[in-house]
């Protein structure tokens, strides 16, 4: 059996950081869903709580750690957590990420900054991979799948550093990938983009324009849900992708295909809204 397949009786072992709200949330009610014990750690200990009850009260299983994943204390009682109840995780799901704090103009931005962006975004993915991953290979192969954004694949001013180390998620992927192939551990992400989640709301994307202007935004003519995320992530960490590695999937309803961002005609900032060029 490969270590992807799931038989009857013998759940799968995921973990989910960052996994109570939005795109983590609908990734843990997804994978529960499928019949997958899910282990989810969230530095929200009400949204993680309520995630957990949604969960449960489906019939999945789901085990809550609460802390901030990109503190090393964290990161320990994870692994501990996992070693002691499932021996090892069968799926990870590095989730955790954030545009914030920051500057709209890099030189102006305190390095300070620069550093809780790294936290959020690129060190935690390697804090917790490493945790992870001895017992995956111990076992035989797994699956992680890193979130990683659009926005590592084109220019977004105001969000240099964010954009940067994103890339790098991307970029670890593909590289750990080629490392952990021969122990049977593929590694993908998922780049998204436009989602509506209490993180960036439709209303706060939207900023008062008519949303009837989402047609000539992305191809898709909405906005992405977290159960168009949850999907894909499903599809990376299930046996139908036991021969997709080292890959990151754009899930954006086509807006890295078509977009661009235009400097606005009053000169002060940008925008990738046609109206507003």
């Amino acid at each position: 059996m490969s270590h992807d397949d799931v038989s009857p009786g013998h759940p799968r072992t995921v973990v989910v950081t960052g996994g109570a709200l939005g795109i983590g949330g609908g990734i843990s009610r997804r994978l529960a869903a499928d019949g997958d014990h899910v282990v989810l750690v969230d530095i929200d200990a009400d949204a993680a709580a309520a995630t957990s009850g949604e969960i449960e009260t489906a019939g999945g299983r789901c085990t809550v750690l609460v802390g901030d994943i990109t503190q090393d204390e964290t990161v320990d009682r994870l692994a501990a957590l996992v070693e002691r109840e499932q021996g090892h995780a069968d799926v990870l799901v590095n989730n955790v990420g954030d545009f914030r704090p920051a500057k709209s103009f890099f030189g102006k931005s305190p390095p300070e900054q620069w550093r809780r962006l790294h936290e959020l975004n690129l060190w935690h993915v390697f804090t917790v991979t490493r945790a992870l991953l001895p017992g995956m290979i111990a076992a035989g192969g797994g699956s992680i799948v890193n979130v990683s954004t659009v926005e590592a694949f084109r220019g977004i001013p105001g969000n240099a550093v964010y954009s940067a180390y994103n890339a790098g998620v991307s970029a670890f992927t593909k590289s750990l990938a080629v490392e952990v192939g021969p122990s049977g551990v593929r590694v993908n992400a998922i780049a998204p983009d436009l989602a509506d989640t209490p993180q960036t709301p439709a209303d706060l994307m939207l900023g008062g324009r008519d949303p009837a202007l989402l047609r000539s935004w992305l191809p898709a003519g909405r906005f992405g849900r977290p159960e168009d995320y949850a999907g894909v992530v499903a599809f990376l960490a299930s046996p139908d992708a036991a021969f997709i590695t080292g890959h990151t999937i754009p899930v954006d309803g086509g807006t890295l295909a078509a977009s661009g961002w235009y400097g606005k005609a009053s000169g002060r900032g940008w925008t990738n809204m046609p109206d507003q060029a």
